[in-house]
């Protein structure tokens, strides 16, 4: 077996952390696989993986040598797709990592639409909301909401993410419609602290070009989207979210928008790639499905009371 097929069965492996489920996967006996790892671990000169009864998982040189091994499989993929003649016909395999909530609700419905289109491409969706290294973790691309720091990536511009200020129709009917920032004195807010520094988010909005920070009283304090949605649907308070996560809430009037014009600053939206390679084809095309879905579904300014 030549090693670029034993590197893909090996990053398979560890992939699924099963040699049976890579097996299937792969449309390979076990057996095959099995034997495949340990001659590529004779080949190396190194253990590469803890085998339980129960679970695979790569050691420390297994860890980093599957690192490499994504990045030469992927080489050589691209290569492949070289001298392909349409975009249909591309192969290989796209590591991506978005946000929580926007990979649950906006990219993973969508993602069939993807998948019909490009038959030989393989999406791996990284769905979390902690700080991802794309080199270290041999990411193709993540999205970003929220000012970027200087990090050297190469950055794709999606838009400007749109945030309101929203409560459940009984917190409003209970407390007032609060029609301006000098009013909330008076109301109750359900307090969002950051995963991660626990530091609890201000209420902001702009007054012109300037930002401006109210800290509000609270009851509940949450970490989570999930938490902070369902306190504000169970009447505890004001949320600033963005408008793309309680679409549906408005929607079936669940939650109703206020203070149209005092929201807070939108957010940037951007796609990042690593600085390390250059773009391949079946990530310029990923990437060109995904823009116009992102400002389709999450540009959106819903009507406020």
């Amino acid at each position: 077996m030549d090693r670029i097929e034993l590197f893909r069965i090996f990053t398979r492996v560890v992939d699924c952390s099963s040699f049976t489920r890579a097996a299937d996967t792969l449309g390979l006996p076990r057996s095959s696989v099995s034997a495949a790892v340990l001659e590529l671990e004779g080949r190396v000169g190194a253990r590469l993986l803890h085998r339980t009864t129960r679970k695979v998982a790569p050691t420390q040189d297994g860890l980093d040598f599957y690192k490499r091994c994504l990045r030469l499989v992927a080489d050589v993929e691209e290569t492949e797709n070289l001298f392909r003649q349409t975009d249909a016909g591309l192969m290989g395999k796209l590591r991506i990592d978005v946000p929580g909530r926007i990979g649950r609700l906006i990219i993973a419905p969508a993602l069939p639409d993807f998948l019909d289109r490009h038959p030989g491409i393989d999406i791996d969706l990284g769905v979390t909301d902690r700080a991802i290294n794309l080199v270290e973790d041999s990411i193709d691309c993540v999205l970003r909401v929220g000012t970027l720091s200087d990090s050297g990536l190469i950055a794709r511009p999606i838009g400007k993410l749109p945030l309101i200020n929203v409560a459940s129709p009984a917190y409003l009917d209970r407390c007032g419609v609060p029609k301006s920032p000098q009013e909330l004195v008076d109301h109750w807010a359900v307090n969002y602290a950051s995963p991660s520094n626990g530091r609890v988010e201000d209420w902001e909005w702009m007054e012109g070009d300037t930002p401006r920070a109210l800290p509000m009283r609270g009851r509940v304090t949450v970490n989570s989207a999930e938490a902070y949605i369902a306190c504000c649907l169970a009447g505890l308070g004001l949320i600033q979210i963005p408008a793309y996560d309680v679409k549906h809430h408005l929607e079936a009037c669940e939650l109703i928008a206020v203070m149209p014009h005092h929201c807070a600053a939108p957010m940037p939206m951007t796609i990042l790639y690593p600085h390390r390679q250059h773009l391949s084809r079946r990530l310029q095309v990923f990437a060109d499905w995904l823009e116009p879905l992102l400002r389709r579904e999450l540009l959106v300014h819903p009507r406020a009371r």
